[in-house]
């Protein structure tokens, strides 16, 4: 078992110390726990609500936006299991040394983008070609 790494509240992942070193690896790993912590009080918030809003309601107006709405808060919930399945992923590459590091090029990815997107798996760089990839395919 690792050592407890200790971070100063106010502490941001800098430029000129050495990439992913124990501190920089603990600032990720607390954001990508906080953050699957809160996609989780939301799904309880959802299923909470959707167990109280089964309701019958009489006029067909209301009913059909009622249903129009769970539809859309069931499928924001299915984009954040995934997300989650994506944190669990970047934690498991911090756990195995590999966080931090483009797939495609094995190059560090910036901090600024790591700190934006914890879950990014690739370079800025590589991921504009990648969209761009994509772009001519869907263009076809």
């Amino acid at each position: 078992m690792k050592a407890e790494v200790f971070l100063p509240e106010d502490y941001r992942p800098a430029d000129d110390e050495p990439f992913m070193n124990d501190r920089q690896m603990e600032y990720f790993r607390r954001k990508l726990l906080d953050w699957k912590s809160e996609l989780a009080a939301d799904s309880r918030e959802t299923i909470e609500g959707l167990q109280d809003g089964t309701r019958a309601i009489p006029d067909i107006a209301d009913r059909a936006s009622e249903e129009t709405d769970r539809a859309l808060e069931l499928r924001t919930r299915d984009r954040q299991r995934k997300l989650v399945a994506k944190i669990d992923a970047a934690l498991r590459r911090i756990d195995e040394g590999e966080y931090g590091y483009c797939d495609e090029t094995g190059e560090p990815i910036s901090l600024k983008r790591l700190d934006a997107r914890p879950i990014a798996t690739l370079s800025l760089e590589a991921q504009e070609r990648h969209e761009r990839k994509e772009k001519v395919h869907r263009d076809d």
